[in-house]
């Protein structure tokens, strides 16, 4: 059906339509409104800002590409917030995927009492992520944290998670491991739904588990596992609230990410053009390593009755 313009002009000619299309206005203003104001008239103003000297109080002086000069090729932390993000992007995202699926296979098994496990591995990803990370600044001290205290039962020394700058990262990798199951939640839906025929089919050629996992499992939540990388690649490009809240950028700006720095330099600094710069770079970030999945799908990504 192709809309016409024209026809519907005519059909406002009827008062009854009129009054319809009143009301129907009325009634989504508050989201467009919200929409125009929240979310649209934002957007805009941050990219006009990103050219622009703007402390957030005076009016905005326009700088051309200035900002993004300095960001490129005078901010060395720029680059060392950047190079941490990537960090956390090419190691605790496979780290977690890995881990994810593994606990689902595991979910996935009949034996006694899985609702139990289910609800056990499930509910740490419901808990803040501010209560998360208070949670594990206390695990994780040097002095009197559950872990090294545990680790002390097998003659391991005290361990600096944080105050270290080698071990600040991996530290925060750990404990992304503890709140993966809203992704085992996804990936065990996926294995419930592959078809048991193709079990049947691969152990009649003689496959064993790891046949069947890699020519049989891998294949069939293929989607499944692409819907959790581009989820994790927005998410840990955007990694804030653990660092935050548990090191603020330290020991030695080792956790200091991409989107901490940008908030640094908005609310601290009061750079609002600079960060503006930094928030529309981020973006292309994004989208250019969400599109290199993207692209990449065809060749990895089956999906039943359309092939590859």
């Amino acid at each position: 059906m192709i809309f016409r313009f024209d026809h519907f002009r005519e059909a406002l000619k009827s008062p009854s339509e009129r009054r319809n299309l009143r009301n129907g206005i009325l009634f989504i203003s508050p989201w467009l409104i919200g929409l125009f104001v929240f979310t649209a008239y934002p957007i805009i103003a941050s990219f006009y800002w990103s050219f622009c000297l703007f402390d957030g109080f005076s009016p905005p002086v326009w700088v051309g590409t200035e900002n993004y000069r300095l960001l490129l090729f005078e901010d060395a932390i720029f680059w060392k917030s950047l190079v941490n993000t990537l960090y956390m992007v090419f190691l605790a995202l496979p780290v977690t995927l890995s881990f994810s699926l593994l606990l689902a296979l595991l979910l996935n098994m009949k034996v006694k009492g899985l609702p139990f496990y289910r609800t056990i591995l499930y509910l740490p990803s419901i808990a803040p992520v501010i209560a998360v990370s208070i949670l594990w600044l206390w695990m994780l001290n040097p002095e009197y944290g559950l872990i090294n205290h545990l680790l002390g039962f097998f003659g391991i020394d005290v361990v600096g998670w944080l105050i270290d700058p080698k071990l600040a990262k991996p530290a925060l990798v750990i404990m992304g491991l503890w709140q993966v199951g809203g992704g085992v939640l996804i990936f065990l839906a996926g294995l419930q739904q592959v078809p048991a025929h193709l079990y049947e089919a691969a152990e009649v050629d003689g496959a064993g588990a790891l046949r069947k996992f890699f020519h049989v499992t891998l294949p069939m939540l293929s989607p499944i596992i692409f819907f959790n990388l581009i989820m994790g690649i927005i998410g840990y490009f955007q990694y804030f609230t653990q660092a935050f809240v548990m090191t603020q950028g330290g020991p030695q700006d080792a956790t200091l990410f991409y989107a901490l720095h940008l908030f640094n330099k908005a609310f601290l600094d009061f750079q609002i053009g600079y960060s503006s710069a930094m928030a529309w770079l981020l973006f292309v970030l994004i989208l250019f390593a969400t599109s290199i999945v993207l692209r990449s799908a065809k060749k990895w990504v089956y999906y039943e009755g359309a092939g590859r």
